[in-house]
């Protein structure tokens, strides 16, 4: 016998439309929920902001990164073509000068690091690799990538409460509202 418990993981409502979606949106980022996430088969032009979403943090990160590969190239460089062993070509001197022979190797290190960035900061913003979320068990919700409209408040969200979390997504033109859990 199983003893698998399981927990709510929060409330998945359908809506009939993308303008219906960004409608209920803007009424849910109005109440004050902070803990929920829209779902369309195709971006939808304007819905972060109707969630009230912030730009993300993530082109500071890459632009560190850039800074970083360029900053290592060049050390890289520097060290090893004027401190450790000079290379003199065609009478030119082995200083601080030469940096121009460095541009290929600083470029392509800062286009290294960048894309590094990008990708770890993406996974780390986005937590992921999540190998299994708990709206995948909905039937349901299987439908989003075809023609589905939905909106998930997650339980963890300081305003939930299952009751008055349910009239809200049925007030606001909600249908299906499902229950979904997740188990621990």
């Amino acid at each position: 016998m199983s003893t698998t418990r399981k927990r709510v993981y929060g409330y998945l409502a359908e809506f009939k439309s993308a303008s219906a979606l960004y409608k209920a949106a803007e009424q849910i980022r109005d109440a004050g929920f902070r803990k929920w996430d829209c779902y369309s088969p195709y971006p939808i032009h304007g819905l972060d902001s109707a969630m009230g979403l912030k730009r993300s943090i993530l082109p500071w990160f890459v632009f560190c990164g850039g800074i970083t590969g360029t900053a290592t190239a060049f050390t890289l460089a520097y060290t090893t073509q004027v401190v450790i062993y000079p290379t003199v070509v065609q009478g030119k001197p082995a200083n601080l000068f030469t940096t121009a022979a460095f541009f290929p190797v600083m470029f392509e290190l800062t286009i290294l690091f960048s894309v590094l960035t990008v990708l770890f900061g993406v996974l780390a913003l986005m937590q992921l690799p999540r190998l299994n979320h708990p709206l995948f068990a909905s039937r349901q919700f299987q439908r989003v990538t075809d023609d589905g409209f939905f909106i998930a408040i997650e339980a963890r969200d300081p305003k939930f409460s299952p009751s008055g979390t349910k009239d809200l997504l049925g007030e606001i033109g909600g249908a299906n509202i499902e229950l979904v859990e997740e188990e621990d």
